[in-house]
């Protein structure tokens, strides 16, 4: 099992982790010694129980605010994947508006008087 050095507010800890898994251990202690400098830079020295401590709730409060926005957005995506289903079973119907067959002749008779009319001016001049 390999075992790293790593530094968390000053100070050094020895880790063992799984063959392999050391990046990742090496980013979460990152995170904490991120955690624990801002302690130590707002309160100063401190036990080391208590910086570790400190510093993992810290890291627990934000990654409780994360989680909470991924279920907020893993909702929406299931909201809009109801609307996507939707849509793709009811597609929009677009109407396009009909002229009546009334309404067509009405227009060809004053077509065609409109013609006579300028036949017979033209017939006039």
């Amino acid at each position: 099992m390999p075992e790293m050095k790593v530094t968390i507010g000053g100070r050094e800890f020895d880790v063992a982790c799984q063959p392999g898994e050391e990046h990742f251990l090496s980013a979460a202690a990152s995170l904490l010694d991120a955690e624990a400098s801002v302690l130590i830079n707002q309160i100063g020295r401190m036990p080391e129980a208590r910086m570790l401590l400190m510093s993992g709730l810290m890291l627990a409060d934000k990654t409780a605010g994360v989680e909470d926005q991924l279920r907020a957005a893993l909702a929406r995506v299931a909201e809009l994947e109801v609307e996507i289903a939707e849509a793709r079973e009811n597609p929009a119907m677009v109407e396009v508006p009909v002229i009546p067959t009334a309404v067509s002749d009405t227009l060809a008779e004053i077509a065609a008087r409109a013609e006579a009319l300028a036949d017979k001016v033209e017939e006039t001049l």
